[in-house]
Order: C-alpha cells, then sequence, then structure tokens
C-alpha cells in the first residue's frame, strides 16, 4: 500500500492593507477621501479627523501607516499636530495634503518629519499613488511644492553642495531627489540601475547623517 501523499497547496502572496488615517476640518473632503481610500483594495480607512485634538486622541489607537494632514486646521495646526503624532507614532508617514502655498510652513512641515506634501488638487490616481510611495519610503511631492521649498530653503540659506563634500554624481541624486522624482525616474533619467542608486543613496545617507529621503533633501538644501 503506497503511502498517503502530502499535498501542499499553493498560498497566494497578499501584500499587506496600508492602514490609512486622515486629518483635515473640511467633512464633504474627507468624505470623499474616505471613500476614494476604501475603494481602493490596497488601502484601507480607518479613522478621519477634523481637527487636531481629536487626531491626537483617536489616532495612536488606530496605529494608522500614513496620514493624510491639513496644514490650516482649526484650533492647533496641523504642523505641531504632525510633531506630536511623530512623537507616539514614530514610523507613520505623514503627507501633508493641502491648499496652502505659505513656503515657510511647508518648509517647517518637512522639517518636522513630513515624508511628503501633495496640493489638493492632485489627481485622485496621484493622492493613492502618493500613499503607496510614501508607506514604501519615498518622499511624494507635488513639483508645485518642490520649486517653492527648494526657493525658500535656497533663499534662507544660500547653501552649497561642496560643502558637505558630495560627488558630482551624489549631488545629481540630491538634486533629482529634491526635485520629487520617484526612484524609477531616477533610474530612467541618470541612466543607472536601482543597485547603482540604492548604492549612492546609502553613501548619500552617512555623509549627511541621515536616515530618510525626507531629511536627506532638507538637510541637503539647508545646510
Amino acid at each position: 500500500m503506497l503511502p498517503d501523499v502530502v499535498r501542499f497547496e499553493k498560498t497566494a502572496y497578499k501584500p499587506k492593507t496600508i492602514q490609512v488615517a486622515i486629518v483635515d476640518d473640511d467633512d464633504a473632503r474627507r468624505t470623499f477621501l474616505a471613500e476614494l481610500i476604501d475603494a481602493d483594495g490596497s488601502c484601507r480607512m480607518v479613522r478621519h479627523c477634523p481637527d487636531a485634538e481629536s487626531a491626537l486622541n483617536d489616532l495612536p489607537r488606530f496605529s494608522p501607516d500614513v496620514i493624510l494632514l491639513e496644514i490650516n486646521l482649526p484650533g492647533m495646526d496641523g504642523v505641531e499636530c504632525m510633531r506630536r503624532l511623530k512623537a507616539v507614532l514614530p514610523k507613520v508617514h505623514v503627507i501633508i495634503f493641502t491648499a496652502c502655498e505659505d513656503q515657510s510652513r511647508l518648509v517647517a512641515s518637512l522639517i518636522a518629519g513630513a515624508s511628503g506634501c501633495l496640493l489638493k488638487h492632485a489627481a485622485p490616481e496621484r493622492l493613492l499613488a502618493a500613499i503607496h510611495e510614501a508607506y514604501e519610503g519615498g518622499a511624494p511631492m507635488s513639483p508645485e511644492i518642490a520649486r517653492r521649498v527648494i526657493q525658500q530653503l535656497r533663499q534662507n540659506n544660500g547653501a552649497s553642495p561642496e560643502k558637505i563634500k558630495l560627488t558630482p554624481r551624489e549631488q545629481e541624486i540630491l538634486d533629482q531627489l529634491s526635485k520629487g522624482f520617484r526612484y524609477k525616474e531616477i533610474v530612467d533619467n541618470l541612466g543607472i540601475s536601482f543597485g547603482t542608486l540604492h548604492s549612492y543613496i546609502t553613501k548619500v545617507y552617512e555623509k549627511l547623517h541621515v536616515h530618510s529621503r525626507t531629511e536627506a533633501v532638507v538637510k541637503y538644501l539647508n545646510l
């Protein structure tokens, strides 16, 4: 009699669902964004809050992966709210999602720990892509915001990248990052492989003593 054959069923890999929260005082926009995010199979809306105070009270219990945060909130503003949220949720990725064009506040939000910034007129597909990009360690940023942030930092400091002894290629990498390009776009723009890009980014992080793309860009422009 033949022994029983042990059958192993193949289990398809299921990516983690990204847990998303929103902090925005506009009721209609919160509802729209919640429906948009829940309709995307890879994301799930876990909480949406109308102000900073309710966000600080509620969000630590839900441990979102990504937070969409308006800067101009009633009461406590978004930048201070983010500082406090990051203190209790250090791994959370915060995307500033705003109509605000105040360059100094956008810079302040990045220095405080924001992963990226998007303007509210961004297309829905761009918003969903930004959530994934931030979750994967990227720094999504609307081109308009990237230009304003760079202009503000350079006006304030007149920084020269040579001060930190970067190679020409490392300066190119940082310049691409500062303009908000995704890793795939940088690879295509510079004609290098993903492995080479990763190697350069690792060296740049070591030289700047930072641990994230946003920190690297802010320090590069803010020396």
